[in-house]
């Protein structure tokens, strides 16, 4: 049986866990969430209540999203007749292996297995399974419940028509999958996002800037760029008519010249400490301000991706 999705398992109540199940649910499914969090029910209500309004979709109430959730923590039963399960613990091998396993025991044969893990692979994570074929990373990019990719990894023994369903199920809920050709260590959003949070740290640690100007210059030039644009695209587009060939000829050479002068710091508890005070202090800390913050990024990330879908058709090459 591999019909459509309609029941969906969540394991895993962090950040991401709460993120996926706000999705979910806006998209008429029946979650269930397997968590061990003695708080679960007070901590989901309060995650959708505070993802709900920037969902892309129409506006959701969300006491009425919140009928169609059940809590869980026995992961045996949470499985139990689900058509799809979503990883979202803490990135440890061992737990991993052991819930996939244990979902491999009691969920149906059709049962798609996917985890949100952004550095373990698919082969790691089903070594103790009889059959991973139903297995892969689908790993989402942070707010998971908003921002379009999600990372499709399969492993050696993943079979192809997994991920074609994995690729089908996240398309159904808005998303944008991406699936690596073979596997890698990490993930390509997180190598790419790693490279320039490198930069970062190295510019702050050095004295050039503080941890809120580099976050103005990153969001006032590359960021609203790549926003519109990836990184091939800009530069395509930056050669003029002759395109990336004649931007990379023109000053390729130098480019790769500053590549030797990026900086490669090492986080020391001095470094982290000034990270955090910078950052601590521009932004502020605890409940209250997270809140406030991550609405605030949803409005902003919502406001964006709807001039994105208003503008899609827009230059599109001909066919």
């Amino acid at each position: 049986m591999t019909g459509p999705v309609r029941t969906v398992t969540v394991v895993g109540a962090g950040t991401i866990g709460l993120a996926w199940t706000t999705l979910f649910l806006a998209h008429g499914l029946d979650v269930r969430l397997s968590t061990r969090r003695t708080d679960a029910e007070r901590a989901a209500s309060e995650a959708v209540e505070l993802f709900a309004p920037s969902l892309p979709s129409p506006p959701a109430d969300p006491a009425r999203l919140l009928d169609r959730l059940t809590i869980e923590p026995d992961v045996t039963k949470a499985v139990a007749g689900t058509d799809l399960v979503q990883e979202n613990v803490r990135e440890q091998l061992a737990l991993k292996q052991e819930l996939f396993a244990e979902a491999e025991r009691a969920a149906p044969d059709h049962v798609l297995l996917l985890s949100s893990s952004s550095s373990l692979s698919a082969d790691a994570l089903g070594a103790t399974m009889d059959d991973p074929s139903g297995l892969l990373v689908g790993h989402p990019f942070n707010p998971a419940h908003l921002m379009p990719l999600v990372e499709l990894i399969p492993g050696t023994r993943t079979r192809p028509d997994a991920v074609e369903r994995a690729a089908a199920f996240y398309r159904s809920l808005g998303k944008v999958p991406v699936a690596l050709r073979r596997p890698m260590a990490g993930t390509p959003a997180n190598r790419l996002q790693s490279a320039l949070f490198r930069e970062a740290v190295h510019l702050v640690a050095e004295g050039y800037l503080t941890a809120e100007e580099v976050d103005a210059v990153v969001t006032g030039s590359i960021g609203l760029r790549w926003g519109a644009v990836g990184p091939f695209q800009a530069f395509h587009l930056g050669g003029g008519p002759g395109g990336l060939r004649r931007m990379l000829g023109a000053v390729g050479g130098r480019m790769a010249a500053e590549w030797e002068h990026l900086g490669t710091p090492a986080l020391t508890d001095d470094i982290v400490e000034t990270l955090a005070a910078q950052t601590e202090r521009a932004y502020g800390q605890g409940d209250d301000a997270y809140r406030r913050l991550a609405a605030a990024r949803d409005v902003r990330q919502g406001a964006v991706l709807a001039a994105l879908r208003a503008g899609e058709d827009t230059g599109r090459a001909d066919p």
